[in-house]
């Protein structure tokens, strides 16, 4: 029995992977939950994208319905792992084996084509037939909170865990860079879901500001569903105009509001949707 459950076995390795993956959305789901949420919530509550906060019940749905995607994730890695000890995959063991430049690029590499993967993988879930199976269980959160960031359906989460493998097989990467990139990742999301606006008024009209998502952006996806499908940037939805209508003025009215004048614009922070 022993033997079953040591590290060195594949159940031994799913289970710390796991863990692994529980304190990573804990931490940074946690985190910005606390901030945001609790302890400075009065000093952010300017920044409030809607008025009105998640229920209760909306947020434990979203915690749920996320360590439920952590399996789907871990069963990913230990595929992974698998098929990188069969010599499959084009994970390297040294670090510096294509050089420091490379490892650098490999990194910038996964985020780019994540967000092309994802970004098109997220119109196709969109697709009325295929939406009410696989990705109405994400649209769930209508308002979402930072626990949002993996509260995916279990197909979603096999299609979104399918970056991984895709990556591995398509390019030289080293373990190292693939963790750098699923923590970028994870930072990502939880602010993609945060429901504060933490860039400031002009960031979407700057010239280099505007090729990148922010909370806003995303938060508009979940209230209005048929926009706004970007991850990282906004490259896809410029190209496909698929950017709300009003994203620009939406994005500027959140970022342009004054901590001193919250109590004339925004509701009591105890409301909830």
């Amino acid at each position: 029995m022993e033997a079953i459950f040591s590290i060195d076995s594949y159940i031994g390795k799913g289970i710390a992977l796991y863990s692994l993956q529980a304190i990573r959305y804990l931490l940074f789901a946690g985190a910005a939950w606390l901030l945001f949420y609790r302890i400075y919530k009065s000093q952010w509550l300017h920044k409030k994208i809607q008025e009105r906060f998640p229920k209760p019940k909306a947020v434990l749905t979203e915690i749920k319905y996320s360590f439920l995607s952590l399996v789907i994730f871990s069963f990913t890695g230990i595929g992974v792992y698998w098929a990188t000890e069969m010599g499959w995959t084009q994970v390297y063991p040294e670090a510096g084996q294509y050089g420091w430049l490379y490892y650098g690029v490999s990194i910038i590499l996964c985020i780019v084509l994540h967000d092309t993967y994802f970004y098109w993988t997220h119109r196709l879930m969109h697709v009325k037939w295929i939406f009410p199976y696989v990705h109405k269980v994400h649209h769930y959160s209508h308002n979402p909170s930072p626990w949002a960031a993996f509260s995916f359906h279990p197909l979603e989460a096999i299609i979104e865990a399918g970056i991984l493998p895709l990556i591995v097989l398509i390019m030289p990467v080293h373990i190292s860079a693939l963790l750098i990139f699923l923590l970028y990742m994870t930072a990502m999301n939880v602010m993609g879901h945060l429901g504060f606006e933490l860039f400031p008024k002009g960031f979407v009209r700057h010239w280099l500001g505007g090729w990148y998502n922010t909370s806003t952006h995303h938060n508009m996806h979940h209230r209005f569903t048929k926009c706004n499908y970007g991850l990282y940037f906004n490259l896809w939805d410029r190209v496909m105009g698929t950017n709300h209508a009003k994203y620009h003025e939406t994005f500027e009215n959140v970022a342009s509001k004054e901590r001193e004048k919250a109590a004339e614009v925004t509701p009591s922070p105890v409301r909830s949707e």
